[in-house]
């Protein structure tokens, strides 16, 4: 039961942020197409990472990685940081551009969230909460 609930709920997230994804998609100059906007989220996702940290998470090579962030960032959806100790590494950032696409994401899970805080105890916020963590570390 607990497995066919978890899966239901993963996938119904998925939906939720493809769906937010491809609304964000538009069909515009300097717009994301769907692998840009999916690799522009992954770099997201991923915090800081490096070109290569990018390009292992998704299993492609440097060269390719590098050229979907060099158009990430000629359309302004990343930042390129060289390091000071390293000047071949770079590390990428999204950019508030990036941000104006999917911080919307943020807002509605903070209206899910403070829903669920009005039809449950605090208790069984913590339990849930407790649950959700170490499903994340299995993760």
């Amino acid at each position: 039961m607990l497995l066919q609930t978890i899966e239901a709920l993963f996938r119904k997230y998925r939906l939720f942020c493809y769906q937010k994804l491809f609304a964000a998609v538009r069909e515009k100059p300097g717009s994301l197409s769907a692998t840009e906007a999916f690799s522009a989220d992954i770099i997201h996702l991923l915090g800081s990472p490096t070109i290569s940290q990018f390009a292992e998470t998704i299993g492609i090579s440097q060269p390719n990685a590098t050229y979907k962030v060099n158009q990430l960032a000629a359309k302004g959806y990343l930042h390129k940081t060289v390091q000071a100790h390293d000047r071949r590494e770079i590390v990428l950032t999204t950019s508030e551009k990036f941000s104006g696409y999917f911080d919307e994401n943020e807002e509605e899970m903070q209206k899910k969230v403070a829903a669920l805080s009005a039809q449950f105890t605090p208790e069984e916020l913590c339990s849930a909460e407790r649950v959700l963590l170490a499903l994340g570390t299995l993760l």
